[in-house]
């Protein structure tokens, strides 16, 4: 089942049946451990985002729990300590201790604030407590025609400033957490078609969106330009919905493709690979720079991976090198045989 390109990938509760028998028979392989890396987080409620914390604190991984445009105040994240293992599934409750969280999806931390997308919001909460912090209204543009969707991901810059792709207004905004929450308008153009995931280049500061309508790539940089990185074309389509995207500690790109089940990786050099495919609906990935992991969430598979960044649905028989993460070394010029002489 693939769901119409003009819409979130949620859809009907009819449409996730259909779906769900189509990736039913991948299931059992997929999501049992590939190597000794791996790892499963199960018994999830619609996973839509995975997140690793700073100075390896542990994980949280967003669950929408119901309908993406629903005001149900039923999602919750889940909280993993720094091996992956699970400490409290529903942390951060939705109706539970004063905490309102409807449909939480893309999530980004800011020394110990961790700030969740949710419909025309950010939410805020404590990393350690898991209590409210603040609420910070974004999206207020006007919503393309037959939409409901809201905010779907948020990257922080590493200096205070967060960014936050609006779905349905086809919106990028600027947070500034240092200046009370400010909130800006950085793009707002109807040719980023759905914009899901964003995140910041570790190495030129540009933001990177991927658009969900029309399998597109783009850059926005300091000055606000937006620009095509990657755009499928009349004779190649090489994206279909693209959701999630992150980076790796050496600059290689990382996206996924929710309907077409894959992961792709774009090295520095601008080349594609595809790491893992016949994924069950992999959402808003991350990656885990320090430990050199990825972070896929299963959004209705209701489970979770963690991997080395090599295919997580392949076995590997020798350990992973440098060469697995796009990273090569130079070989040393082979050095001359000195001449002996007396």
């Amino acid at each position: 089942m693939v769901y119409p390109r003009t819409r979130y990938p949620a859809g009907t509760a009819a449409g996730r049946r259909l779906l769900w028998l189509g990736v039913a028979g991948l299931i059992v392989f997929l999501l049992a451990p590939t190597s000794t890396s791996a790892l499963l987080i199960r018994k999830l409620n619609g996973p839509q985002s995975f997140l690793a914390l700073p100075d390896d604190r542990g994980y949280f991984i967003s669950n929408v729990n119901g309908e993406p445009t629903d005001r149900d105040n039923n999602g919750f994240i889940t909280k993993l300590d720094s091996e992956g293992q699970l400490i409290h599934r529903q942390f951060i409750k939705g109706g539970r201790a004063g905490v309102v969280l409807h449909a939480p999806q893309g999530m980004a931390v800011v020394g110990t604030v961790l700030y969740v997308a949710d419909l025309e919001a950010l939410r805020a909460f404590d990393t350690e407590t898991g209590q409210p912090v603040t609420t910070v209204t974004v999206s207020q543009g006007k919503r393309s025609q037959g939409s409901t969707q809201g905010l779907a991901d948020v990257a922080h810059d590493g200096a205070g400033v967060l960014y936050a792709s609006d779905f349905g207004t086809n919106t990028i905004y600027r947070i500034d957490t240092k200046r009370d929450h400010a909130v800006s308008v950085v793009v707002s153009d109807e040719s980023l078609a759905g914009p899901r995931g964003v995140a910041v280049h570790p190495r030129t500061g540009h933001l990177i969106v991927v658009s969900w309508n029309e399998g597109t790539i783009f850059q926005i940089d300091a000055a606000g330009t937006l620009t095509v990185l990657v755009s499928n074309s009349f004779f190649s389509s090489r994206f279909n919905n693209l959701d999630g995207v992150d980076f790796d500690v050496w600059g290689n790109m990382y996206v996924s493709d929710f309907t077409a089940g894959k992961i792709w990786r774009m090295r520095p050099d601008g080349k594609f690979q595809v790491i893992a495919e016949h994924l069950p609906t992999p959402a808003g990935i991350g990656v885990d720079r320090k430990n050199h992991l990825i972070l896929v969430p299963y959004l209705y598979a209701n489970a979770a991976e963690m991997n080395g960044m090599e295919s997580p649905i392949k076995r590997r028989k020798k350990n992973r090198t440098l060469a697995d993460y796009g990273f090569t070394v130079p070989k040393p010029p082979k050095e001359e045989d000195e001449e002996s002489g007396d």
